[in-house]
């Protein structure tokens, strides 16, 4: 839904005197058993532990890296031009490879298609469009053999008008289902004509409100008219929901990504929406969403949601769409007054949108995320599937390719968990409709040409140079390929030892082989630095510094905070020495224009 704005691997035995390259060549053909218990895996004859944590239990989801697939657009296994359950099955060697450890899904339930998904028709099946229930399990299992786990989307705040609940809600008054979604009657207006109940907006554009001519009432909607709201207030929607949770989790799910969590409830008093200043793409007077975003009763929700999952075993884990205005309202999503009984990864938008390059901006949030009152794990990401590619937010139009190696090593060195965008690992790139008549998403049809829709970030995966590369063998392609498929894609790239997608690679070998970038400690060092963001990574006796310069221009940084000196584990770009051995004084770091480095400190 469109946003406002690894498995533990342990310590590896053995890697110190490795050399980075060893490392990261054990590190990549490690393997997990996705079963988040400690486990030893051998890796080119060192011992690699999966550690169960101090207490006897370390959650799988703290040291995953997730990966989200747009299922229309990763893999298309019976030429239909349209990607698939079985088209990800047959991906799956491509992302353990990569290094990833979750995969989410979004939404492949039964739909209209209003909203690719996000209106669904039938909450506990699969679209055939996109397979069959047997193949979803067989992707599971496949999934497991791997050490991948499956995230599904849990689109919590509404369904599609062509579910069998809101056909019975709509159908009479006094229906068992009407309370299950929320109706009012109509306002007489100045004009003395009936309008709706306030001046509540749909976030994509026009009133939240439509008239239903069969009960004479209207009916509340978030999104497209064809999305009404879920009632929330209502006992046996929540039993219906929940039940809901439990069907995918006896499927073998990992744990949900929760869709437009905020917005489950509305004022119950009905107020109107503050207007503010200009208009939006949609031609209406631009709102504060304040009675109908982030009321109190939706950590209720998110408690009993949680409550649910955790009957299962397995650690299953919550995701949330949580947009929130600041780090303190983000905090609140883990569990109110420190409990942590609700969502162990809100989704951060602040950091995801920055929108550029700016040093001081991501030393001050990753600070203040990191001192989260609640201390719950940060979950980071700066593509997904309703945000154009991070490729043209962060580029400037010259340096993109290094720049989205910055990126990576920015998501792939902090601490947290981070989260992926399919394609990310190439550099793929936004490439909007040139016409409205080849939009295919209703908000790029209703605010053309200002908004063109969401169409450009969700262009087919790109595995090779081929015609249709690499998704179908089939028909013509759902969405266009972009014509930067010939160049940026998985077959060229893994080529190139200087490739975004290989840089990618061995950010997330990396990862896995040390400790410190895994689980340790984060603390921002040379904070007076407008250019350049450092930091240090710490963990039993283990330190690696970070330095990433996010300006145009040579930087040269002073790190001894951080120790004397230290053998660079990765540098980028490559430059002459490739991935020769190198040590540095850390006194004296020479980063080029959008380089970055990591070091373990000697």
């Amino acid at each position: 839904m469109l946003s406002l704005k690894r498995l533990g691997l342990g310590c590896l035995v053995g890697v110190m005197g490795m050399g980075a390259l060893g490392a990261i060549r054990a590190a990549a053909s490690g393997a997990a058993n996705g079963s988040g218990e400690a486990t030893e895996t051998k890796v080119s004859g060192a011992a690699m532990l999966m550690p169960a944590g101090a207490d006897g239990h370390d959650s799988w989801w703290r040291h995953a890296v997730i990966y989200e697939i747009y299922p229309r657009s990763f893999q298309d296994s019976n030429g239909d031009g349209i990607g698939d359950i079985n088209g990800i099955t047959s991906r799956l060697d491509y992302l353990k490879d990569l290094g990833v450890d979750a995969i989410w899904i979004t939404p492949m339930y039964p739909s209209p298609g209003v909203d690719y998904g996000y209106d669904i028709s039938d909450y506990t099946a699969i679209d055939p469009e996109y397979g069959t229930m047997a193949d979803f399990d067989h992707m599971v299992a496949e999934a497991k053999t791997r050490g991948i786990r499956v995230i599904m989307d849990y689109v919590i705040n509404h369904t599609s008008d062509q579910n069998a609940w809101f056909k019975e809600s709509r159908s009479s008054r006094d229906n068992p289902k009407r309370d299950w979604y929320v109706w009012k009657d109509g306002k007489v207006g100045a004009d003395g004509k009936l309008g709706p109940p306030n001046n509540w907006q749909s976030w994509f554009g026009h009133s939240a409100w439509t008239y239903d001519e069969t009960t004479k009432q209207y009916y509340y909607h978030y999104f497209y008219m064809q999305q009404p709201d879920l009632n929330w207030h209502n006992p046996e929607v929540r039993k219906a929901m929940y039940g809901v949770l439990q069907f995918w989790m006896k499927h073998g799910v990992a744990g949900f990504r929760i869709d437009a969590v905020s917005r489950l409830f509305e004022d119950p008093e009905m107020r109107d929406d503050p207007y503010l200043a200009g208009y939006n793409a949609y031609g209406d007077r631009n709102i504060q969403h304040k009675y109908t975003d982030d009321l109190p009763e939706v950590h209720d929700v998110l408690r009993e949601v949680r409550s649910v999952v955790d009957a299962f075993p397995g650690d299953p884990v919550l995701v949330t769409e949580a947009d929130e205005p600041n780090v303190a309202e983000l905090t609140k999503m883990y569990g109110v007054d420190g409990k942590n009984d609700e969502v162990q990864l809100p989704m951060d938008f602040q950091i995801a949108d920055v929108n550029e390059l700016s040093a001081v901006k991501f030393r001050k949030l990753f600070n203040e995320v990191e001192s989260n009152t609640a201390k719950g794990q940060p979950e980071y990401f700066f593509s997904n599937h309703d945000q154009r590619r991070q490729w043209d937010r962060y580029g400037d139009g010259v340096h993109n390719d290094q720049i989205a190696k910055l990126m990576a090593a920015l998501l792939l060195t902090t601490r947290g968990t981070p989260q992926m965008y399919y394609g990310e690992e190439i550099g793929m790139r936004t490439t909007d409709p040139a016409r409205i008549e080849d939009v295919h998403d209703p908000i790029g049809k209703l605010g053309w040409p200002k908004e063109k829709g969401r169409d450009g970030e969700r262009t087919p995966m790109q595995w090779d140079s081929g015609k249709y590369a690499g998704f179908t063998t089939g028909g013509t392609p759902w969405l266009p390929i972009p014509p930067s498929a010939v160049k940026y894609n998985v077959a060229v790239e893994s080529q190139d030892q200087d490739s975004i997608y290989n840089t990618y690679k061995r950010l997330l070998a990396l990862r896995r082989s040390e400790p410190a970038l895994r689980d340790g400690s984060y603390e921002a060092i040379d904070e007076s630095n407008e250019h350049v963001f450092s930091y240090v990574r710490k963990s039993a006796g283990e330190t690696i510094v970070v330095a990433l310069n996010m300006s145009a221009q040579p930087r040269t940084v002073d790190l001894k905070a951080a120790g004397a000196k230290g053998d660079v584990l990765y540098r980028s770009p490559l430059g002459k020495g490739g991935l020769a051995a190198e040590t540095v004084s850390l006194g004296r770091v020479e980063l080029e224009p959008f380089g970055f480095v990591v070091v373990k400190v000697q």
